[in-house]
């Protein structure tokens, strides 16, 4: 790597554990991870708030038992169910439940802030459109 490709490497893997701890720690007064607010969030995306198991576990690069893993404290919690679809039996969905998208409701102000508060108040307009950007050829990158 060139040394700008170094620092840049080295900045990145240097910062990315601290920030995702702080996000964590911030959620963490929710009672809820990272990977559990993921999990409301796409569930609450969905005009019904219900999505394929596997479709999920997609989204959120789980194997299907890290799936199951994910899911069962919310499940235990009364924020997600699990059933079959009444569609295809084989299918099993994961359902956000009304008390699942209040816990998303009380949590969101408080994420954007965190997100707001460890991200955007550093960075000026350029910034977030180069940081953008910049994930934006990543991601392109990793898909091919």
């Amino acid at each position: 790597l060139t040394a700008g490709e170094m620092t840049a490497w080295r900045t990145y893997i240097e910062t990315y554990g601290d920030l995702i701890a702080a996000i964590e720690r911030d959620l963490a007064e929710h009672n809820l991870t990272l990977g559990d607010y993921q999990v409301f969030v796409y569930l609450s995306e969905t005009p019904d708030r219900s999505m394929r198991m596997c479709d999920l576990a997609d989204l959120l690069q789980l194997s299907p038992s890290g799936l199951t893993r994910r899911l069962d404290g919310l499940v235990k919690a009364g924020f997600v169910t699990r059933e079959a679809s009444t569609d295809d039996r084989r299918v099993m969905l994961a359902t956000l439940t009304p008390s699942g998208f209040s816990a998303l409701e009380a949590a969101a102000p408080d994420h954007v802030a965190s997100v707001r508060r460890h991200i955007f108040d550093h960075l000026d307009d350029d910034q977030v459109d180069a940081l953008a950007s910049i994930f934006q050829s990543i991601k392109l990158g990793l898909e091919k």
